[in-house]
């Protein structure tokens, strides 16, 4: 999984050919950290399909804005560089990514 930051994240993510899943975060989000190892393996079980990357907001807060990203844990997908799909906080869990990413393959 690749972690970008506010100087990659226009080239990873929004110049970005497909879908792109981003795992907004940060370091005192405890949810986030511990939804982590799901997206970990959600990354392996969707490699070469869904390209993965990781944003820690603690660095980022203006981009994380610009992405309208108002809570943590946020994970929002992306297709040809535009937002399409998210789940957000309490609902951002392994299954809801998952439903999230079958909705929306193909």
């Amino acid at each position: 999984m690749l972690s970008v930051d506010k100087d990659t994240f226009q080239a990873e993510v929004l110049e970005a050919q497909g879908l792109v899943l981003v795992d907004f975060w940060s370091d005192g989000c405890e949810p986030c950290i511990a939804l982590m190892p799901d997206v970990e393996g959600l990354s392996e079980k969707y490699e070469g399909k869904i390209k993965f990357v990781k944003l820690n907001t603690t660095q980022a807060r203006r981009l994380a804005i610009s992405q309208k990203v108002l809570g943590l844990p946020t994970i929002s997908l992306y297709k040809d560089g535009q937002k399409i799909d998210e789940v957000t906080k309490e609902d951002a869990t392994k299954a809801n990514i998952e439903a999230m990413l079958e909705r929306n393959i193909g």
